[in-house]
């Protein structure tokens, strides 16, 4: 099992976000990545887990979730259910109790990664609602009385989209990392990983293209990585002659997901 992360098969990481991941695992801090929609935010805890042979626990934040969930849950419901119909175990609130995520995580015998997922998706409060137990790592069930404690810290991996400001408590136990998006050398190495079997000249013309798109500040949305794959399949499924990618733009509507960046694309070809 190896000690420090490194790339995968699936995952190309530049040597910075490799070296953000193993310094916040050495000082045993959250680690925070932000980046532009497309970047790897989200499949950075899933290339983590795979390098370091680790379970990967999955917390996605929703606008209405709350801190408390990750924790645990009391089903007063089903007890009182359960109750009428006279069924065994109901005066053991113990049985009641479910670990969310974060309770998971503390819970398992072996190092985990957990990804809180778009943290900043839910209200101001979430992040500070957490630090005692991101701290700690530890939380109290009152209902039983429990100390639930991390067996083995976890890897903790925290994604934003920076839809909203992160409060500076929050921030300052965290290790931060802004992913960049991916200059050309790194993104044909990230290409070459999901499609090796791709004609040279069609890489060329489409990337030529796909980042001449990229620097026109009229796109409301512009195309990420995981668009260029989609469209680079979909040229080769089609036999598109890459001479003609650029002036045509085939299969656009993979590329583009905006009709106003349509229109911006369409002024440009004519």
């Amino acid at each position: 099992m190896a000690d420090n992360f490194n790339s995968t098969e699936q995952y190309i990481a530049s040597e910075e976000l490799m070296m953000s991941v193993n310094i916040a695992m050495q000082l045993e801090k959250p680690l925070l990545i932000k980046g532009e929609p497309g970047t790897g935010k989200t499949m950075l805890a899933k290339a983590v887990s795979e390098s370091l042979g680790k379970k990967l626990i999955v917390w996605n934040i929703k606008s209405t979730t709350k801190a408390q969930e990750g924790l645990y849950t009391y089903d007063t419901i089903q007890r009182l259910y359960d109750s009428q119909f006279g069924n065994e175990g109901v005066d053991d609130i113990a049985n009641y109790i479910k670990l969310g995520k974060l309770g998971e995580a503390f819970e398992s015998e072996e190092q985990v990664v957990l990804l809180i997922d778009e943290i900043d998706k839910a209200d101001l409060e979430f992040p500070n609602d957490l630090l005692w137990e991101l701290d700690q790592m530890e939380f109290y069930i009152y209902e039983t009385k429990r100390t639930v404690k991390a067996k083995v810290r976890p890897i903790v991996i925290i994604t934003s989209n920076a839809e909203k400001e992160l409060p500076d408590a929050f921030l300052r136990r965290c290790i931060f990392h802004y992913i960049d998006f991916p200059d050309r050398e790194l993104m044909e190495e990230i290409v070459k990983t999901h499609i090796p079997n791709i004609e040279e000249n069609l890489l060329k013309n489409a990337m030529d293209t796909f980042y001449e798109i990229r620097t026109y500040s009229q796109l409301r949305k512009k195309p990420a990585t995981s668009e260029l794959i989609d469209w680079l399949n979909a040229l080769m499924i089609g036999g598109i002659d890459p001479e003609v990618i650029r002036r045509e733009l085939p299969f656009v509507g993979v590329l583009i997901k905006k009709d106003e960046d349509l229109e911006v694309l369409r002024k440009r070809v004519e």
